[in-house]
């Protein structure tokens, strides 16, 4: 039996990005039970790729109860809805075998991952505020992309001066302003930047110097998206809700390398049961984002654990 039940976690403080804000996390959890034994997993359906929780609810509820994660992988397209119940059957076999995942899929044992901590578009005084009150922090994550950007990128150095930082515009900036910026990103001391430009409208990535590493995120989607990004980007993000599940992203991680990228591995606005099987992704990751439940007013029972640099492997009584 497959069940999808749509659940809702609000936020500490509104999270903003170029293309809007959120109060409060909308996910779908997916279950699988088999044999009296149950497997879950969760997606966050995303309208910037087509998706509503109706339809990626629709999607899961129209597999067949006894599908097979290999036989899922053709069922599904790369998305949320495959993302929820890939997790769930990687789950659940885990749950039958008494074998965690991580061993399961042929991996080592996760170990912490360095994350990033994000920094949520404000005025440069509250974001100058949120940085140095994150200063401790090994690495921040600063949303951006809109045509004023310079002085929140000077009020975040301010703040914490001393702290390794990445930039995301999630796709806010046009070809023009991302010419002016890149040269203070670079004097800012800006480690990378992820997907200054629109989807569709990077090609002039390919025609210019990078000597600041460019990331896809909105670009990059699963193993066969990635082919086309060479050239123009030098890192890919990968999220499971964007590759269609743990598989999946197992697999661009591998195709990534193998064409040289470098990787990130992200997430949406989400709770531990979505960090615990990205977790085993990021192993050896270039750069993490996984935060995703730090704004929440409320986790999962058993969620995963942070401190000031990294995120920790998920306990079994979550998932795994």
């Amino acid at each position: 039996m497959i069940t999808v039940t749509p659940q809702t976690f609000p936020l500490n403080r509104p999270f903003t990005i170029s293309r809007g804000s959120k109060t409060e996390a909308r996910v779908l959890t997916a279950r699988v039970t088999r044999g009296g034994v149950t497997g879950w997993g969760e997606c966050v359906p995303y309208a910037r790729y087509g998706e509503s929780p109706e339809s990626v609810a629709a999607q899961i509820e129209g597999l067949p109860p006894g599908i097979s994660r290999e036989a899922l992988q053709s069922a599904l397209p790369p998305g949320a809805a495959r993302n929820a119940v890939d997790c769930a059957l990687w789950d659940l076999q885990a749950k039958q075998t008494g074998t965690p995942v991580w061993r399961l899929a042929g991996l080592p044992q996760p170990q912490p991952v360095e994350i990033a901590f994000t920094l949520s578009l404000d005025t440069p005084e509250k974001m100058r505020a949120a940085a140095a009150a994150n200063a401790h922090r090994a690495l921040l994550k600063i949303k951006l992309g809109t045509p004023d950007d310079m002085p929140r990128l000077e009020a975040v150095r301010q703040g914490a001066p001393g702290v390794r930082l990445i930039v995301d515009a999630n796709e806010g900036w046009t070809p023009e302003v991302y010419t002016d910026l890149a040269p203070h990103l670079i004097r800012l001391g800006v480690e990378m930047v992820e997907q200054p430009l629109p989807q569709g409208v990077d090609e002039m990535l390919a025609e210019i110097a990078r000597p600041l590493p460019v990331c896809a995120d909105e670009s990059a989607h699963d193993a066969a998206s990635l082919a086309g990004l060479v050239g123009r980007y030098d890192v890919v993000n990968l999220k499971l809700d964007k590759t269609g599940g743990l598989t999946e992203a197992l697999r661009a991680r591998d195709a990534a390398r193998a064409l040289g990228f470098r990787v990130m591995v992200g997430c949406m606005i989400s709770t531990s049961l979505s960090m615990a099987p990205a977790i085993l992704v990021a192993q050896g990751a270039d750069w993490s984002d996984l935060d995703g439940p730090t704004d929440l007013k409320e986790d999962r029972a058993h969620p995963v654990t942070y401190d000031d640099r990294c995120i920790h492997p998920a306990s079994p009584a979550l998932w795994g």
